[in-house]
């Protein structure tokens, strides 16, 4: 098994991508910590992965929280080898809506402000409290959720987009300044999957999603927790400061 015995850390771990995250980790044999702000469900998936599984609620925003979190993880297992840093929310609309010479909507500080926090400021909050066992037990592998919306943007997510765009970025930097102690650094944008979230959606919304993919379909959650595994595996040991792209092909056309 790619993960055997090693700790892998995934936040926003309850649900979605983060969930089938988790399975697939287990399956591989890792011994997976979930955090999420759902513990009813983070609770649950713990209980069924076994292994020595395990889930603290953790609010990723929140600095002295997630350094509390990450300590705690350290002491109960000794080491962590992964993290994936996985949570995230969106906070969709227009950034300026006009209509007949008014201003007639816009996307709130509100909204820009919750998805920075969580999507960028919990991804540097939950990297560089890690950073430092990392770099003291030899290496580690460091992999976050970017988007095919952070590649080429998408209407009504400016805030999203640029969350998206800033992680690859802080990908990147971190590649540059963590490789000589043995520390991977990657990114994942993935395209459209289904989610709990998306299936909400109406149905012929998800159709023209899957029309507009070249493979004229949507991704499945296991199919990011696939590219998620195989990266934070020794298989994927010269992949540093990458971003792939799982995406169906949609990024072909723009």
């Amino acid at each position: 098994m790619r993960l055997q015995d090693k700790v892998c850390i995934i936040t926003g771990g309850a649900a979605g991508i983060g969930k089938a995250t988790a399975e697939k980790f287990a399956a591989e044999g890792a011994k997976v910590v979930i955090c999420d702000v759902n513990e009813e469900a983070g609770k649950a998936l713990a209980e069924q992965l076994g292994n020595d599984a395990s889930f603290w609620k953790v609010n990723v925003v929140n600095r002295q929280e997630v350094q509390a979190w990450i300590d705690e993880v350290a002491a109960k297992y000794g080491r962590i080898d992964v993290l994936i840093n996985n949570a995230g929310i969106t906070r969709d609309s227009q950034f300026v809506k006009f209509k007949e010479g008014e201003v007639v909507g816009q996307m709130s500080e509100e909204a820009f402000d919750a998805v920075v926090a969580v999507n960028l400021k919990g991804v540097f909050n939950c990297t560089q409290a890690v950073v430092p066992y990392m770099i003291k037990q030899g290496g580690g592998a460091i992999v976050s959720a970017s988007s095919v919306v952070g590649l080429y943007g998408n209407f009504g997510q400016t805030n999203y987009a640029a969350t998206k765009f800033g992680v690859i970025g802080m990908t990147k930097t971190w590649a540059r300044e963590l490789g000589k102690y043995q520390i991977r650094v990657n990114a994942v944008a993935p395209g459209f999957i289904l989610t709990e979230m998306v299936l909400k959606m109406p149905e012929n919304v998800l159709a023209g999603m899957a029309a507009n993919t070249p493979l004229k379909r949507l991704g499945k959650p296991e199919e990011i927790a696939n590219v998620y595994a195989w990266l934070a595996s020794d298989e994927a040991s010269y992949i540093h400061g990458a971003v792939i792209s799982v995406d169906g092909g949609i990024v072909l056309g723009t």
